[in-house]
């Protein structure tokens, strides 16, 4: 299993002393932290811009010059969601006290136990986690704009670091993913992102027209090409020079009409229906279905030669289930989208409530999820979403035969590392601690094993 926590968060350390610094350090990045550090509390401000936009600080309270209690004072200034863990000696638990009423998060004494400093982070992270998603949903939409793709996940970082990559490019995008998943979203991210951001964007969804008509929508038509054809009409193709057409359900899309956008998509050109000259076009085009491709290849539902010219670039949207740690982030940018477009007042919501939209399964993905925060924001009454205010099939337990989120706390079902502890503690009881016998058990080596209970602390219980 991945010691890797699941999700990075960012953690500042400050001590004067060098080892115990660098103990910490280490402590924290083994399970996955995103771990910066300072050798005193002097360096710590004269870097408070690095400190912007950390989740946790973890800082020696007895430090020359510039204290833990001033480190805290000046980095809330520039960062109010920020934890605070105070690492302190035994003769100094009444400072420690005070540095919790000047706002701390908590405090631990020395000398350390690592494991038991890495339960206090957790603990504190947890407790801010919804701050810091607001703060990272802030700086997201101010880098973007509300349009561009929320989210902090492994997949979700790759699918934007896939887009940054072929924006700029001229190749043609297939865009895979269930109903739901954002693949409109993508596109006219991808649009947005590129040099052609200054023209067009128009989409065409191609099961909602008959064949006849989505031939006319795409191509146009000159005047009297069909009967009620009273003007000529400029297609999508068309309107679109220059621009990015993007076309979803291109799965749906008639085997005639393959033909013809083969034909556009090998020569560039299109002819208007009833016209007698073509026309040569710059498009960008992406495609988007939620249908196999590849299986309606087999089956001769959809054209070989067809399926390889839009596959140039393939780019899969990962299903919301898949991706549970951005929940929180959508929810935060779905309330504050909905309460200004609707003018009510903000709205947050239960930490009961976000574990439910957290462990439910979300078969209609981000569009379940956005259609359901704006019904709660248009229907609410009271500025807390609580978890009776959400649909019956949400509020009820788990019912997989994993752990709820009620038991294992907001996120923990998603830490690795404590599933991993939780897996070997219970191996071990189930052989009475015999070491070889829960190596065994859970598929591992007895030294691997032994280098598991070494680092979670577990070697004296």
């Amino acid at each position: 299993m991945s010691a890797e926590s699941h999700r990075t968060d960012r953690i500042a350390v400050i001590d004067d002393e060098s080892e115990s610094l660098a103990s910490i350090c280490r402590a924290l990045k083994k399970v996955g932290y995103d771990v910066s550090s300072f050798e005193d509390g002097v360096a710590a401000v004269q870097n408070l811009e690095a400190l912007q936009d950390v989740d946790l600080v973890v800082t020696d309270l007895k430090m020359p010059r510039v204290d833990g209690i001033q480190v805290l004072r000046k980095v809330r200034a520039v960062n109010r969601e920020a934890g605070f863990l105070i690492v302190t000696g035994h003769g100094t638990v009444e400072t420690a006290v005070e540095a919790l009423k000047s706002g701390a998060d908590d405090y631990i004494l020395k000398p350390l136990d690592l494991f038991e400093l890495r339960e206090r982070v957790r603990q504190i992270l947890e407790k801010r986690r919804p701050e810091n998603e607001l703060r990272f949903l802030r700086r997201q939409i101010a880098a973007g704009g509300m349009s561009s793709i929320v989210g902090k996940s492994a997949a979700i970082q790759r699918l934007q670091e896939q887009i940054t990559i072929v924006a700029p490019t001229r190749s043609t995008v297939l865009l895979l993913g269930e109903s739901g998943t954002g693949k409109d979203l993508a596109a006219q991210t991808i649009h947005a992102s590129s040099p052609r951001s200054g023209a067009s964007f128009l989409p065409l969804n191609c099961a909602a027209l008959s064949p006849t008509l989505l031939e006319s929508e795409l191509f146009g038509h000159e005047k009297g090409a069909f009967t009620g054809a009273v003007e000529r009409r400029l297609g999508k193709l068309e309107l679109a020079d220059r621009g990015t057409l993007f076309l979803d359900e291109i799965g749906e899309m008639p085997l005639e009409m393959q033909v013809k956008l083969l034909r556009f998509l090998e020569t560039r050109e299109i002819m208007r229906v009833g016209g007698s000259s073509p026309l040569t076009l710059d498009i960008r085009l992406i495609a988007a279905t939620n249908r196999e491709l590849a299986l309606a290849v087999q089956q001769q539902k959809f054209r070989t030669d067809l399926y390889y010219r839009l596959k140039v670039v393939t780019l899969v949207m990962p299903p919301l289930r898949d991706r549970t740690e951005d929940i929180p982030l959508l929810v935060w940018h779905f309330l504050t989208q909905f309460s200004a477009e609707h003018g009510r007042p903000s709205l947050s919501i239960s930490e009961e409530a976000l574990r439910a939209l957290v462990r439910y399964p979300w078969p209609g993905n981000v569009r379940e999820l956005k259609n359901l925060i704006e019904n709660l924001v248009v229907f609410s009454k009271q500025p807390l979403l609580q978890l009776a205010d959400l649909p019956l099939e949400m509020r009820q337990p788990a019912a997989n035969g994993f752990p709820s989120s009620t038991r294992l706390g907001l996120f923990e079902e998603l830490n690795m590392n404590s599933i991993e502890r939780q897996a070997i503690l219970q191996a071990l009881e189930r052989t009475g601690g015999n070491r070889a016998k829960a190596a065994q058990l859970l598929g591992i080596g007895l030294r691997t094993l032994q280098t598991k209970l070494k680092e979670y602390g577990m070697t004296e219980r």
